[in-house]
């Protein structure tokens, strides 16, 4: 069997074991800010001048544009759930879906350089000397870049608002190690390398492990509420895959 045909099979796996999973409850339960998020993201100009900045080819294989979008709809919806819960009015909440969904889009533009948060903020910054947004919401974006990466010291935020902006970019972009994670991350990866099958095998269970990590993280109420539920979800089907691997690198070990 060919190392196409290996992940292909892998992935379907993936795929089927998150179908049977059915759907994470952060979205049947948040369809109404969801829907204002999408809506954000497809109307508001800001985010169209976002967009013209990006350029696809030059990111990372598996935190591409895809991935920009899915952070800043989901952090669009953190963001208005949250921002309700701390008792800020109706029309901040609007402002703040733009402009984390600004920062969701430029989050990981410098993701195949060392230290991408670091180099990120740097280039976000750059970038928003051209946007006629007030100098404070600047920093707030840029600043929630350059802490939106796992495991890593957390600057602290100017004032709330910065904070909420931070927290809820970190944790929409944590849900994508979720089920994301296993169904199509793992494979837009693995399609722009030639990572051996044993390679990926003798590294998956220590992967699971730091992902397992995860959950101790999130950092708005709304992430601690549902991220574990993405996180856990995501290590069944890790786990699926990791099966169905041991059962193929076995099978060929005997041949």
């Amino acid at each position: 069997m060919t190392v196409e045909n290996i992940y292909s099979r892998l992935r379907q796996t993936a795929i089927r074991t998150a179908e049977s999973l059915g759907e994470l409850s952060f979205y049947p339960n948040h369809k109404v800010e969801l829907e204002i998020s999408r809506e954000s993201f497809k109307t508001d100009m800001l985010i169209k001048k976002s967009l013209s900045y990006i350029d696809e080819a030059s990111l990372n294989a598996g935190h591409g544009l895809s991935h920009a979008e899915a952070v800043a709809l989901d952090a669009g919806t953190v963001i208005q759930v949250e921002g309700r819960l701390q008792n800020i009015s109706s029309s901040m909440i609007r402002e703040l879906v733009v402009y984390v969904q600004i920062a969701a889009l430029l989050h990981d533009i410098k993701r195949k350089e060392k230290d991408h948060t670091i180099a990120g903020s740097n280039e976000a910054r750059r970038i928003l000397n051209d946007f006629l947004i007030d100098d404070s919401y600047k920093r707030y974006i840029v600043a929630a870049i350059r802490n939106h990466e796992a495991f890593k010291e957390v600057l602290e935020s100017e004032d709330e608002k910065a904070e909420l902006i931070s927290n809820s970019l970190y944790d929409a972009d944590k849900f994508r190690w979720g089920p994301d994670n296993f169904t199509t991350t793992l494979w837009l990866m693995l399609d722009s390398n030639d990572m051996p099958v044993e390679m990926l095998y003798k590294n998956f269970s220590g992967n699971l492990k730091y992902i397992e990590r995860v959950k101790a993280t999130f950092r708005t109420q709304i992430g601690k509420k549902y991220g574990p539920e993405f996180i856990d979800m995501g290590i069944i089907i890790g786990q699926a895959i990791y099966k169905e691997m041991s059962a193929i690198i076995g099978t060929q070990s005997k041949i």
